[in-house]
């Protein structure tokens, strides 16, 4: 058994235009700093925490946690669409080693995935089929939210599960940090709730109409002008920090309100980094290899990276 880390932000923004070359290429040299130690560790399985954006999961049925044992990417925002390729048998095992730890979590046999789940796996693989991957849904924007501490739970029963397996395990986290981008809730107009209760697909004229607003929301926000909840660095870097540190437990008392009020609507998909991290945190200490942290407006996100190994 041997088990890594990585964790980075996500945004649809990566994919569209609008943000100035200099930021991408940014962001692209943390990118590639983590894939270099991803590379050398070279892994034989992923296991994926990451959020949806109403692209695979509805409020039809909204379960905190679902474990696929097949997926497939959506192509939403100009990302890889297709099949991932998912070791079935494998996947159940960790879903039984959640419940066995008291963690519900539901399983999926044909889970849909978006940019949350896609995005990372281009970054590190460049084909999102490239490695055997078991993706774990984490809700994150959906309310009402599970308790945060429940993620960390999660985590270390999956992570307790891997540490049995004759595998290298890659743990990865997607989303986060502070962000409150315009994303539709339960009072959102009749159309929008057709969407994000039933999961009725977008039109194409759809599609296209909400990367535009989601465009035109970043160059607004990056301008100062969106109604939008500021960054919130110094929030971000407490979030890393206790993250960095291995001080897990700490987060069991961060309460949901307070992630809104800190980080923004969409900032529960830190969720997704303390699940990664709990994981690799139940086999042992850890100490980080590469780190990054951008506020960037242009993607309405704190954009963070971050790749970590056993102590």
């Amino acid at each position: 058994m041997a088990l890594a880390l990585c964790c980075m932000s996500h945004s649809p923004l990566l994919g569209l235009p609008g943000p100035p070359p200099s930021l991408l290429a940014d962001v692209g040299t943390a990118l590639a700093a983590a894939r270099d130690v991803v590379r050398e560790y070279d892994p034989d399985l992923v296991v994926l925490f990451a959020p949806d954006h109403y692209n695979g999961f509805f409020y039809r049925l909204m379960p905190p946690f679902c474990v696929g044992t097949a997926a497939r990417g959506v192509g939403d925002y100009g990302t890889q669409s297709g099949e991932l390729d998912v070791p079935a048998e494998l996947a159940y095992g960790l879903a039984e080693a959640a419940w066995a730890a008291d963690v519900d979590v539901a399983v999926s046999t044909g889970m849909d995935v978006d940019h949350g789940t896609v995005q990372p796996l281009a970054a590190l693989f460049g084909d999102i089929a490239a490695r055997p991957v078991v993706p774990v849904f984490v809700n994150s924007v959906a309310v009402p939210l599970a308790p945060l501490r429940r993620a960390r739970l999660l985590g270390a029963a999956i992570g307790r599960y891997l540490a049995g397996l004759d595998r290298r395990v890659l743990v990865l986290g997607s989303g986060g940090l502070s962000h409150d981008p315009p994303v539709p809730n339960l009072a959102s107009p009749p159309e929008v709730l057709e969407r994000i209760v039933h999961g009725r697909p977008p039109t194409a004229g759809e599609r296209q109409a909400r990367q535009s607003a989601v465009i035109e929301a970043a160059a607004s926000f990056a301008r100062g002008t969106a109604d939008l909840r500021p960054l919130n660095p110094e929030w971000d870097r407490r979030v890393l920090d206790v993250l960095d540190q291995g001080r897990l437990a700490e987060l069991d008392g961060w309460t949901n309100d307070g992630i809104t009020r800190e980080g923004g609507n969409s900032a529960h998909e830190i969720r997704t980094w303390v699940a990664a991290f709990a994981a690799l945190a139940a086999t042992g200490p850890y100490q980080v290899r590469t780190s990054y942290y951008r506020p960037a407006p242009e993607l309405i996100a704190g954009f963070a990276v971050r790749t970590a190994v056993p102590r």
